[in-house]
């Protein structure tokens, strides 16, 4: 049994602790010995991002989930430095020996090789060109991108193959990228999807950290809208009692404009449930409990599942939208707001025909 220094909040950081992950076997117990430090002796308070670099043998990810419009993802970074509380991601640090909490987004990993393994994935005869997501499990656009510039490694690959696929991100460093972008969303190849949370910058600083203000994801939207970039908004995730301003959310990216909104309500898989039940009692410790308690109504938690812990329900088709009353009046109010402000009445439809393998084989020119 290992004592550890009780949860704090840490200005700039999402995560309260080093939470241990679902695969170890040692117990550990928060114990305030006044010291303010943790077991290690490291002053978490100062803790820096670290990036590892790893060679990956697969670039392309793929999930046959119908919850989801795309089966094809790509993710070059591991952890994400935003800091997102909520973040559904946060349990693939445990696969590493991480924890999900504090290491997810301080202990970042670096795909070294992800942009040639890309390539050679592309180019199989039996690659059926389908729309990709970047940045599914990771913001692909998160500050280190700023250094180390694999996002956009990966968008010249992509846009040499002609290949389609979106980006769904908090960063404003999309920006950054328009030279890009531009050219491809001229031919259909490309369109841009902006999280967009909450409007409140207090709210948003507490649940996103490191990502980039409300404000200037909105300028972002209106960037992107104004340079021609199919620009679209996402609500996720919607959290009970807290970013409870969907609609003046949808009117704000809608006037910079977006044209494309989508909402989730909160997940919250293994690890995350009690890093975010933490991260409440912390931060709104006046509302913690109703908070839990109407996620657990959002997902149809029945009587006999909450007495056993469940929080939310990972059905397919249940999942992102929920199940129940409350999940009902959510959608009910998305939809009525989207028809309002005239959202998402035309789909954005990716041109597959253009993608051509061969593009690929002077592939070295991009380096």
């Amino acid at each position: 049994m290992t004592f550890v220094r009780p949860a704090q909040p840490l200005k700039g950081r999402g995560a309260a602790s080093f939470m241990a992950h679902r695969f170890v076997k040692d117990e550990r117990l928060a114990f305030d010995d006044g010291w303010g430090q943790a077991d290690d002796g490291e002053d978490v308070r100062a803790l820096r991002t670290q990036l590892e670099w790893e060679q990956c043998k697969s670039a392309l990810s793929r999930h046959d989930s119908p919850d989801l419009p795309y089966h094809l993802g790509l993710n070059p970074y591991r952890g994400c430095e935003h800091g997102c509380i909520y973040c559904y991601a946060r349990p693939t640090h445990s696969y590493l020996g991480y924890s999900p909490g504090l290491d997810f987004e301080t202990r970042l990993v670096v795909k070294s090789n992800f942009v040639e393994v890309l390539c050679a994935e592309l180019s199989k005869p039996s690659h059926v060109a389908a729309p990709i997501m970047l940045g599914s499990v990771t913001d692909c656009y998160q500050p280190i991108e700023r250094d180390v510039g694999l996002t956009r490694r990966v968008i010249k690959v992509l846009g040499q193959a002609r290949h389609p696929f979106s980006i769904v991100t908090k960063g404003s460093g999309v920006e950054r990228d328009l030279d890009l972008l531009v050219p491809l969303a001229q031919q259909n190849l490309v369109a841009v999807y902006v999280t967009l949370t909450t409007l409140q910058p207090e709210l948003a600083r507490q649940l996103e950290p490191r990502a980039a203000a409300p404000h200037r994801r909105l300028r972002t939207i209106r960037t992107l809208a104004e340079a021609g970039v199919p620009i679209g908004v996402s609500l996720a995730p919607q959290i009970p009692f807290l970013n409870d301003d969907l609609e003046q959310v949808l009117a704000a990216a809608s006037d910079a404009g977006a044209r494309q909104a989508f909402y989730a309500v909160l997940r919250l898989p293994w690890e995350v449930a009690p890093l975010f039940a933490e991260w409440l009692k912390l931060h709104y410790p006046d509302r913690a409990q109703r908070v839990m308690e109407r996620v657990r109504d959002l997902h149809g938690i029945s009587e006999e599942g909450r007495a056993e812990g469940k929080v939310y329900s990972s059905q397919f088709g249940q999942r992102m939208k929920g199940n129940g009353v409350w999940a009902d009046m959510l959608g009910q109010r998305f939809a009525l707001a989207c028809r309002k402000l005239g959202l998402n009445r035309e789909r954005v439809m990716l041109d597959c025909s253009h993608y051509h393998a061969a593009n690929l084989s002077g592939q070295q020119s991009l380096f």
